[in-house]
């Protein structure tokens, strides 16, 4: 199981969505819904970035978090993730960063 498949299915377990509802709440067919998350689930097919990011919307992830391999620093993301612009910002003061050292 790799990285992605591994997250996907944790953070769809945290929320209690089964893979038939979050596929048609990220905006799958209903009928291809429940078949199509088995697949990223288990690996077979992956999807493109656009439906990744609606899966992450649904899930309240943000889309680093299902590629991320260290346990540790996917937690923080994930939390990071469900924070408040102000205090992301106030984050990054206390760390001493701005977004211009990014760029």
């Amino acid at each position: 199981m790799n990285v992605f498949t591994k997250r996907l299915k944790e953070a769809r377990l945290k929320t209690g969505l089964s893979q038939k509802k979050l596929g048609i709440a990220a905006g799958l067919d209903q009928f291809v819904a429940s078949p199509r998350m088995n697949q990223y689930e288990k690996g077979s097919h992956l999807p493109d970035i656009n439906t990744t990011k609606k899966i992450c919307e649904v899930l309240g992830v943000p889309v680093a978090y299902l590629y991320c391999e260290d346990d540790e620093l996917a937690q923080l993301i994930e939390k990071y993730g469900k924070l408040s612009d102000e205090t992301k910002q106030k984050i990054r003061n206390v760390a001493g960063l701005s977004l211009n050292d990014f760029s």
